[in-house]
C-alpha cells in the first residue's frame, strides 16, 4: 500500500517518522508542508482536510490518514514488525518508550516552533529569552535521559540493546535541534556518542533535514 508522509524538513516530529520508515526499509513518498511564515501551508484549508490539527507529520495509507509521530511509529511497528524497533520484554519496551516520551512529551512540546513563535509575539519574550527557555527544557530532559542510559549500561552506539530503535528515532532529531540552538551538550557523553554513531547509518542519514527535497539554504 502506498505510504505518503506529510513532512517538513526541519520538523523533529516528521524527522522521527522518516527515521522509523527508513529503519523499516519501507518505500514512501514525501509531500512537503512548508511551515515557514509567510509561506506556511499547515493552516491551509487543503492541509486541514488531511490533518485537522494543521501539524506534521501525517501519514496517508491508502484512504486513511494517521497523525502524531508516536502513534505513527507504533503503527509501523505493529504492521511492519521486522526489523523491530522495540525490545522483546514488556519491561524493556516500557523503558524504551519512557526514553522516547522524555523527548516527545517533556522536551518537544515546550520547544515546538509554534510555542516559540507564540512567545516571540509577546513583547516580554525576545529572542534571547526564547533561547534561554529552549535550552532550559533541553537540559532538564537530557539530564534525565543521560542518567537513564547510564543506568542500563548503554554502550554509546544506540539507546538500548545494541541496535537502532524507537528511542533513537526520537533522540537524534532532538539532538539535531539542540545543536541548532547551541545548547551545551558537554555533560551528555552517551547522548553525543549515540548521535555520532547513528548519523553514520543509512536510515538516519537519509532522514536528515539537510538532504530532504524541501530543505532550504540557511539564512
Amino acid at each position: 500500500m502506498r505510504l505518503i508522509l506529510y513532512s517538513y524538513y526541519r520538523s523533529s516530529a516528521a524527522y522521527r517518522v522518516r527515521i522509523a520508515l527508513n529503519l523499516k526499509q519501507l518505500d514512501y513518498v514525501v509531500e512537503s508542508v512548508d511551515l515557514r511564515a509567510p509561506f506556511s501551508q499547515q493552516r491551509s484549508p487543503e492541509y486541514l482536510k488531511t490533518n485537522p490539527q494543521g501539524l506534521v507529520p501525517a501519514l496517508k495509507i491508502g484512504e486513511s490518514v494517521l497523525t502524531q509521530s508516536a502513534a505513527i511509529i507504533e503503527y509501523l511497528e505493529e504492521v511492519y514488525p521486522l526489523p523491530s524497533l522495540l525490545p522483546e520484554s514488556a519491561e524493556d519496551r516500557a523503558y524504551v518508550r519512557a526514553l522516547a516520551q522524555i523527548i516527545a512529551c517533556d522536551i518537544h512540546p515546550l520547544n515546538n516552533l509554534r510555542i516559540l513563535d507564540y512567545r516571540a509575539a509577546e513583547s516580554t519574550h525576545n529572542e534571547r529569552n526564547n533561547l534561554l527557555w529552549y535550552r532550559h527544557w533541553v537540559a532538564l530532559g537530557f539530564d534525565a535521559f543521560e542518567q537513564l542510559l547510564a543506568s542500563r549500561e548503554c554502550d554509546g552506539r544506540y539507546c538500548f540493546a545494541g541496535k537502532p530503535g524507537i528511542a533513537d528515532a526520537f533522540l537524534i532529531p532532538q539532538v539535531y535541534n539542540a545543536i541548532r540552538y547551541e545548547c551545551d551538550l558537554q555533560n551528555y557523553s552517551l547522548i553525543r556518542q549515540i548521535y555520532a554513531h547513528c548519523n553514520k547509518l543509512d536510515g538516519f542519514m537519509k532522514a536528515a533535514p539537510e538532504v530532504q527535497t524541501d530543505a532550504v539554504a540557511p539564512v
